[in-house]
């Protein structure tokens, strides 16, 4: 993947995209150039019109995907707590105790 950035360094300096300038940029960051390669990325750019491909995906719209249907979360009937008066729940507890 390196090969291409430098393909599109030289590319967006207008240079041409030649084995040799290949070696040079990736020489002057300190990597041993491989020539295999080099030779590969040459290659299969040597008919390729990299301004023109990067111009059209510029204009490429992406499709969006589309939005997650929210989960309505359905009501569920609660049970109604009976609420007692503390005399009701005195007179539940005397009846434990006789």
């Amino acid at each position: 993947m390196e090969y291409v950035y430098a393909a599109m360094l030289l590319n967006s300096f207008g240079k041409e995209i030649t084995e040799d300038s290949l070696k040079k940029v990736v020489s002057a960051v300190g990597v041993e150039p491989d020539e295999a390669q080099i030779k590969v990325v040459v290659s299969a750019l040597k008919d390729v019109d990299i301004a023109k491909i990067i111009e059209e995906a510029k204009n490429t719209q992406v499709a969006q995907a589309p939005a997650a249907e929210e989960k309505k979360e359905a009501k569920k009937a609660e049970p109604k707590e009976e609420v007692k008066s503390a005399d009701e729940a005195a007179a539940g507890l005397s009846s434990l105790f006789g």
